[in-house]
């Protein structure tokens, strides 16, 4: 039997092999680059280019590690020099690799032309004026306020005899809600659903809703006093009948 003609392979792991040292000196070259850029823009992530006489690098970076290094020669097409997916062809490594240098050199550039770019950038500032006794008064306003509304909520706590409940009335066409649980309300909204809290488990209101709100919030309490006084007036009309008379 006739054996089958020969042919010589060529071994591609030194290719291989001389790829992956470049492409590894420039993930530790640009990587410095990539971190120095992050540093420069404030932020973790981003990415820049800079432009070159053969063409152009993008920079991407993620958590100030670099992401991709990327050429786009002005003849076209891109390589993607450094890239977390797979390594370039050895070929167009190689004709991106003739421009690195100037890549490095862009760079360079952009980062010098920078020098002195806060100079005259005022050192001082105005002093901030404080809050404090705005907030102070605030929070004076709206203790009063949750005074009078956990007296409210006790009493209808009192009344409707569950540990849950909720009182709500219009006052100059708004609606106002209060939310109370075992005796103490919970909130005060103003406005129905996506409205103001007035009173909150969260956070306090704005000085400038208190400063709104506070008046009508006397409202809000004679709506709640006539509403106790039809229940009054409900049941005074009650009759249990006639007294039983004592043997």
């Amino acid at each position: 039997m006739n054996e089958g003609p020969e042919f010589d392979v060529t071994d591609a792991h030194e290719v291989v092999s001389h790829r992956d040292e470049v492409v590894s000196w420039v993930t530790d070259h640009a990587g410095q680059i990539a971190r120095q850029l992050a540093l420069l823009q404030g932020g973790d992530y981003g990415q820049s280019t800079f432009k070159t006489d053969k063409g152009k690098w993008t920079v991407k970076y993620e958590g100030g590690d670099l992401q991709y290094l990327r050429y786009e020669g002005r003849s076209g097409g891109e390589t993607y020099v450094v890239s977390t997916k797979h390594p370039p062809d050895p070929e167009e490594l190689a004709q991106a690799m003739t421009d690195y240098d100037a890549f490095v050199a862009a760079y360079n550039d952009h980062v010098e032309s920078l020098d002195g770019v806060l100079d005259g950038v005022p050192e001082e500032f105005p002093e901030a004026v404080s809050t404090e006794s705005i907030v102070a008064e605030r929070d004076r306003i709206v203790g009063r306020i949750r005074d009078v509304s956990d007296a409210i909520a006790s009493e209808l706590y009192r009344y409707e005899g569950s540990n849950y409940g909720s009182f709500s009335t219009t006052v100059s066409g708004t609606r106002w809600e209060l939310k109370w649980e075992d005796g103490r309300a919970s909130y005060l909204r103003v406005g129905g659903e996506g409205g103001i809290y007035l009173l909150s488990q969260y956070e306090p209101p704005s000085a400038p809703d208190v400063r709104r709100l506070a008046e009508e919030f006397a409202g809000f309490v004679e709506a709640y006093n006539d509403h106790v006084e039809e229940l009054e007036s409900d049941l005074a009309t009650v009759s249990l009948g006639e007294e039983t008379a004592a043997d």
